[in-house]
C-alpha cells in the first residue's frame, strides 16, 4: 500500500509514520508513505500557495495552481484512489476503510485555512472523506487518521490480522472488554470464563459482551445490528 499525502507541512506525516506499527511497517515495506509539499510548485518566488477569496470574506483560500500541478506530479498505480480530507466528505467509518485498504495507492490532499479553490475539486474530482462533524486547523490530523486506519487492514501491519478483524466496527458491533495479567486487582476480577480453555464459552461470552457494550454504549449501532 502506497500513501502519497500533500500537505504543507510534511513533517507532521513524516514523524508520526516513524513510530511504533506504522515504523514496522514502512520498515518492512508493506506500506509506504511519501510526502508532496505544494510549495514547491507553486509559480510564485515567495512559495505563496493562498490569496483572498474573490467575493470577499475571511481567511485565505488556497489557490489551484500549486494544488493541481503538485497533483499532477504524482505517479499514479493502477488502482489509485485521491482523498480530499474535508468537513464537507462523507463520514469516514470501518466499511469505508475496508474499501480504501483494497487499494495499491491513496492520495491524500490536506487542506487549511478557509480551503480549497474550488477548480481543484472540478479538475482533480476527489473522493472527500471527513473524520467527523468539527473543523480543523488543516488535514493532516484527518490523513493520518486514515493512513494508521487503513494500514491495519493490510496483511503484514499487524502481527496478526486477525487483531484487526476483531475491532470495534468490524462486525458492526463494539469490541468485547479484554484482560490481562495479573487475574486480581484492587478486588476486580478477570471473568472465569476467560480461564478455563473452552474456545466455544470464550467466543460466546466476548460476542455477548460486545452486544451488551454496544447496546449501552452505541444504541444506535445496535439498533443497526439488530435489523441487519
Amino acid at each position: 500500500m502506497r500513501f502519497d499525502v500533500m500537505t504543507l507541512f510534511p513533517e507532521m506525516i513524516e514523524n508520526y509514520c516513524s513510530f511504533s506499527i506504522l515504523k514496522r511497517a514502512v520498515e518492512s515495506g508493506v506500506i509506504s508513505v511519501n510526502t508532496i509539499n505544494p510549495r514547491d510548485f507553486t509559480l510564485d518566488k515567495h512559495k505563496k500557495v493562498d490569496d483572498t477569496p474573490y467575493g470577499g470574506g475571511a481567511g485565505m483560500v488556497l489557490m489551484a495552481q500549486p494544488y493541481v500541478d503538485a497533483y499532477e506530479s504524482i505517479i499514479r498505480l493502477e488502482n489509485s484512489i485521491t482523498v480530499m480530507l474535508s468537513p464537507q466528505g462523507e463520514p469516514l467509518n470501518d466499511s469505508i476503510v475496508d474499501g480504501l485498504a483494497k487499494a495499491e495507492q491513496i492520495i491524500l490532499m490536506c487542506g487549511h485555512y478557509e480551503g480549497f479553490d474550488e477548480r481543484i475539486r472540478d479538475i482533480i474530482k476527489p473522493r472527500e472523506i471527513s473524520i467527523g462533524d468539527f473543523v480543523l486547523t488543516g488535514g493532516e490530523l484527518p490523513a493520518l487518521c486514515l493512513i494508521d486506519a487503513v494500514s491495519r487492514k493490510v496483511e503484514g501491519t499487524l502481527g496478526k490480522i486477525e487483531s484487526a478483524d476483531e475491532d470495534s466496527f468490524s462486525n458492526g458491533l463494539l469490541e468485547y472488554p479484554h484482560y490481562t495479567k495479573p487475574r486480581e486487582y484492587r478486588g476486580l476480577k478477570v471473568p472465569d470464563v476467560l480461564l478455563n480453555g473452552n474456545h466455544k464459552e470464550i467466543a460466546e461470552f466476548r460476542f455477548n459482551m460486545s452486544l451488551e457494550r454496544t447496546k449501552k454504549k452505541r444504541p444506535d449501532l445496535y439498533e443497526r445490528y439488530k435489523t441487519k
